[in-house]
């Protein structure tokens, strides 16, 4: 019996941050749909075993070191890609991390690669695939934003600052990019169950002055209408349908799937 086909069969994807939480989970989301894909994350040993689970699955997939915040890694990374497989059909800018201190003592050199990972690398990931989905006609862009990219909490100064960046470039991008069959939207997830957000907590309890507990249950999950985190896989999700034909009406768009925090 031939194999059923998927609605990404044939489609290539890079999805940077793949190594764990969000990315792990929208690779193996693609991967399943069908999209073969490459994975960038800082971290060798954890990424190369995730490609090989992908391809053991069935779907091809390659995964290549990768520092976001540096030009030349990012260009390699899409070249990459584009060598590999010949095309670029899906960009997932997924990387991101963490560092929680007030803005008066906030460090310098983690402003810089914070914004560097998550806003620059962003857009160097989007001005080298973009050219080649442009030849092709098609194109989906997915950034991982935060609602933080909408709402501001303390202690958070350069992850507030490049998250809402992120949704100004996924405008630009969307607009620039809407004629030639490409869309780009960002995601814009509440707290979701990995290790960048399990790492936090007892830095949020210090500067809060309350218990890890406490963290959870009164800034994590407590103003949320669902009082839960949420897991990678709900993320994924939704990468997976917006890479998709029936979403192709979608662009300029920053989705919340924050269980209801942003309601009030």
């Amino acid at each position: 019996m031939a194999s059923q086909e998927q609605p990404l069969d044939g489609r290539v994807a890079i999805v940077t941050g793949a190594a764990s939480g969000i990315g792990l989970g929208i690779a193996r989301g693609l991967s399943a749909a069908g999209a073969r894909c490459v994975l960038g994350d800082l971290e060798g040993s954890e990424g190369g075993k995730i490609a090989a689970e992908l391809a053991a699955g069935g779907t091809p997939a390659e995964f290549v070191a990768t520092d976001l915040s540096k030009r030349e890694q990012v260009r390699r990374l899409v070249d990459r890609a584009a060598e590999r497989f010949g095309r670029i059909d899906i960009l997932v800018n997924n990387a991101g991390l963490q560092h929680v201190a007030p803005v008066v003592e906030f460090p310098e050199d983690r402003w810089d690669l914070l914004i560097g990972v998550m806003l620059t690398g962003t857009f160097l990931c989007c001005k080298y695939a973009l050219p080649q989905m442009i030849r092709q006609k098609w194109g989906r862009i997915i950034n991982i934003s935060s609602m933080h990219g909408k709402v501001a909490s303390p202690f958070k100064v350069a992850y507030v600052s490049a998250k809402h960046g992120v949704l100004g470039l996924t405008k630009v991008v969307a607009l620039e990019t809407g004629g030639e069959g490409i869309t780009c939207n960002a995601i814009c997830p509440a707290y979701v169950r990995t290790r960048l957000v399990e790492k936090q907590i007892a830095d949020q309890a210090r500067l809060h002055q309350i218990s890890p507990e406490e963290v959870v249950t009164k800034i994590m999950t407590g103003p949320a209408a669902i009082q839960r985190l949420l897991e990678p896989e709900e993320v994924a999700s939704l990468a997976v349908y917006l890479c998709g034909e029936q979403a192709s009406g979608i662009t300029g768009a920053a989705i919340d799937i924050d269980l209801g925090m942003t309601a009030r």
